[in-house]
């Protein structure tokens, strides 16, 4: 089996190679261990399949995936792919009212539980041709992955040994995203963002809490987010998983100014400022939380605008990412206008996340031609601990402890 030549040197988490980043095998090593390794990796919400014969279909990393309700009212899950000649089974994004799928190339049939049931002319005709004596549809189903749901998320995994969901999420995990998803929700938008970077480097964008307030304009510039506030880390005990957020202090907006950065000096005013004007979402004021689940799972809470970012690698250099606008079956419709209105901070040309979309893409460009140079990760220290500072990579540093268990470096 080939590897990756890359050398990882020993400063734990604090040192990462930037190849990793631009490297066809570690690309391919990661398909292997981490899409179908020991993970859970989101593939939908359980309301967006609702009822038997509702489907959607999605990505495991590079794989892609079917995702059904059968008529015995569970979720399946199956790699879409059909065992014949490898072609697509379903070519929809989603569907209702499925009583099964036929590939098109051929027209086997599978059911929504993904049991290869039918074969077109597999007797033959005026009994000639046809499959062969001893073959039985039973050997040969597309794969199948593990299903499990929390808080209406669903997850899949091709892995018998990954740990139950609940104990791979933990619980400090668990409650923050029940925080959320505590109550039903249902989706009020959705897109897709191509990047133009390698996955790994918005993934580690999302768990770094240092370039929020720093790198975007419009969070400092309207006090939605900055390191002074109350606010904190918290990573999981494996490293995998993370939460950060905050709370909107209007007393403690200090160190910006003093500092010259861009983000307080910006003279930026909003001709609508009523895409602020919200409402009080939660009794704990946190105003902005961001949660992850590695490696592919965002749960996002910016002021009043709620979203699901499902990270999927598309090369080493191009990364597709999922948007999902959800909103509360409880809202009024003065709330579901906000939510809709502060969709705007987000998404491609998202007023807060817009430059995340172009920063991968100034890292891939510039370590174009790096071998054995390394990014360096001491912001708070070495640790990958919770802490109650944002000014700190110790959720980043936990991605690549997690990274670096299932890679085996």
């Amino acid at each position: 089996m080939q590897t990756s030549t890359i050398q990882w040197i020993p400063q734990g988490e604090t040192r990462v190679p930037l190849a990793v980043y631009r490297d066809d095998q570690v690309y391919a090593d990661e398909q292997r261990n981490i899409y179908r390794g020991d993970t859970w990796n989101y593939l939908c919400l359980e309301n967006e399949i609702p009822d038997s014969g509702d489907y959607r279909t999605t990505f495991v990393g590079e794989t892609p995936v079917v995702v059904a309700r059968d008529a015995d009212g569970e979720i399946y899950a199956f790699e879409n792919r059909c065992s014949h000649r490898g072609a697509l089974i379903c070519l929809e994004k989603s569907g209702k009212d499925a009583k099964d799928f036929q590939c098109v190339y051929h027209a086997w049939t599978y059911s929504l539980k993904g049991d290869l049931k039918g074969v077109a002319f597999e007797g033959g005709v005026n009994g000639a041709g046809g499959m062969s004596e001893g073959f039985c549809k039973d050997h040969h189903h597309p794969t199948k992955l593990r299903v499990a749901i929390f808080c209406g998320l669903v997850f899949g995994s091709f892995s018998d040994d990954v740990d139950p969901l609940e104990d791979y999420l933990g619980d400090e995990i668990c409650e923050r995203i029940e925080r959320v998803l505590g109550r039903p929700v249902e989706v009020i938008g959705r897109f897709t963002q191509a990047l133009p970077n390698n996955w790994k480097l918005y993934y580690e964008n999302v768990k770094d809490t240092y370039h929020a307030s720093l790198l975007h304009l419009f969070f400092t510039t309207f006090r939605l987010n900055r390191l002074s506030q109350e606010g904190g880390v918290i990573v999981s005990e494996t490293g995998a998983h993370h939460v950060s957020y905050s709370k909107v202090d209007e007393d403690g907006f200090d160190g910006y100014k003093d500092q010259g950065l861009r983000s307080d000096q910006s003279g930026y005013q909003l001709k609508d400022p009523s895409l602020l004007q919200g409402f009080r979402e939660f009794d704990d004021g946190i105003t902005l939380q961001i949660l992850s689940v590695f490696p592919g799972f965002v749960l996002q809470q910016i002021q009043n605008c709620l979203a699901i970012r499902q990270v999927l690698p598309r090369g080493i250099d191009k990364t597709d990412l999922n948007w999902t606008y959800i909103g509360y079956v409880s809202d009024t419709p003065t709330q579901r206008e906000v939510r809709l209105k502060q969709a705007n901070l987000i998404g491609a040309a998202g007023f807060v996340s817009m430059e995340d979309g172009a920063v991968g893409g100034f890292v891939q460009r510039g370590i174009a031609g790096t071998r054995a140079e390394q990014a360096v990760l001491e912001m708070g220290g070495d640790s990958t601990v919770s802490s109650s500072s944002r000014a700190t990579e110790a959720a980043v540093r936990g991605f690549w402890k997690q990274y670096r268990v299932l890679m085996g470096v």
